[in-house]
């Protein structure tokens, strides 16, 4: 609201009354209850309609960081260019659907639409303009010449109008491609490359001509909202400045084109590509457990049950606690444990410990063993058992 000047700015008295709301379908309640009250409580129309869009997702199942799957938008901008995943998405979404995203699916569009459809239609026009027409624009034609496309122009800005009503995206794209299409078919069955070898079809092929680059005009025109970059390449490549002012207007009224305007043959509007297909990434273990030792190494491990008989906290340390315990005979070991337990706690515990491992100095007292405890983060605690065990038993 404050982006079109709320609450006495023009454009807010101009463009509210027609606001379309757009949201996707996990928000339901707040845009469809909580927002219109809170319009209606502060005096304020609500926007005119609620329109909820799907979910994308990908390769046939939900987007998920823990699947690896989410498709990342500026990567494929950067690979295949802005424009055509723009295509992609408003083509192959059924508006208030969800929808299947994969990147073969992608380049199958890219390659089919826009590279062999739209682009070899730009790149033939041209060409064969640049060619058979001196580099210019020729001349309008009779008007009862080649009648045929500029009238399905203009039925086609008819059917874009009414799918955009409806938010319609992908049947006003169909709409379009329909008319690239007979224009392509235009070409195979004129053959202007024939047309040319014979001075006496001269008037019928700059006819066919013009009403070639008449059609570029319009697609430049009606792709403008779903890929501005690709339509201002096409205006430009027939020589037409002030883009700007073209819209669909221009094709209803039949604005004739600039006869004599410069054509240029720039790049290829849309490459044909490959799919890469990525190797998933590898799944990660649900527990990363360490190398595997054979039994052999396992059995020299002397685990056993131990009873605390004293605790007490290592000096200068925050998580040592020493401990006095009894395995048939008395030792003492030291336990990182301070942080999860208090020294007084501990006593009378029954515990196991690593029994045969090598003395070793911490905090400058000597332990003689090793307690196990799971480690998670929430902390550690000990291994204890689901009845009285009795001291110095062995653990297997």
């Amino acid at each position: 609201m404050t982006a079109v000047g709320y609450p006495d700015g023009p454009n807010f008295k101009k463009f509210w009354p027609e606001a379309q709301h757009l949201i996707a379908k996990d928000i339901l309640k707040p845009h469809g209850i909580y927002w219109p009250t809170m319009l209606k409580a502060a005096g304020i129309d609500p926007y005119r309609h609620l329109n909820v869009h799907g979910y994308w997702n990908s390769d046939s199942s939900k987007m998920s960081k823990s699947l690896g799957n989410v498709v990342r938008p500026l990567d494929l901008k950067d690979k295949y260019g802005l424009d055509a995943f723009r295509y992609f998405l408003l083509r192959d979404m059924v508006f208030g659907l969800d929808s299947n995203f994969s990147e073969e699916a992608f380049v199958a569009r890219l390659n089919s639409d826009l590279a062999n459809d739209l682009g070899n239609l730009v790149s033939r026009s041209v060409t064969m303009a640049v060619k058979y027409c001196d580099g210019k624009i020729p001349a309008p034609p009779d008007a009862a010449l080649e009648v045929r496309l500029p009238e399905l122009a203009q039925k086609t800005v008819a059917e874009v109008e009414a799918c955009f009503a409806d938010l319609s995206l992908h049947k006003a794209l169909m709409a379009i491609w329909e008319l690239v299409g007979a224009a392509n078919k235009h070409i195979v069955e004129n053959e202007p490359w024939n047309l040319a070898k014979d001075p006496a079809n001269r008037e019928k092929l700059l006819a066919i001509m013009y009403r070639l680059l008449e059609v570029l005009r319009s697609v430049a025109i009606l792709i403008a909202p779903f890929m501005p970059q690709a339509s201002e390449k096409i205006l430009g490549s027939l020589g037409l400045e002030e883009t700007a002012k073209f819209n669909l207007d221009t094709i209803r009224r039949g604005e004739p084109l600039p006869a004599g305007a410069a054509l240029s043959r720039g790049e290829s509007l849309f490459p044909r590509v490959s799919a890469e297909k990525e190797a998933p990434p590898p799944k990660k273990p649900a527990v990363e457990l360490k190398p595997e030792i054979d039994y052999d190494e396992f059995s020299k491990v002397d685990l056993r049950v131990a009873k605390i008989l004293a605790a007490e906290a290592v000096p200068k340390s925050n998580k040592l606690v020493k401990l006095r315990i009894d395995i048939g005979e008395e030792r003492t070991i030291v336990a990182g444990i301070g942080k999860d337990y208090k020294p007084e706690d501990l006593v009378g515990k029954s515990i196991v410990i690593v029994a045969n491992l090598k003395p070793a100095k911490l905090m400058g007292v000597e332990s003689h063993g090793m307690l196990l405890a799971t480690d998670a983060p929430e902390g550690l605690t000990l291994i204890g058992f689901d009845r009285e065990p009795k001291t110095g038993a062995k653990v297997r």
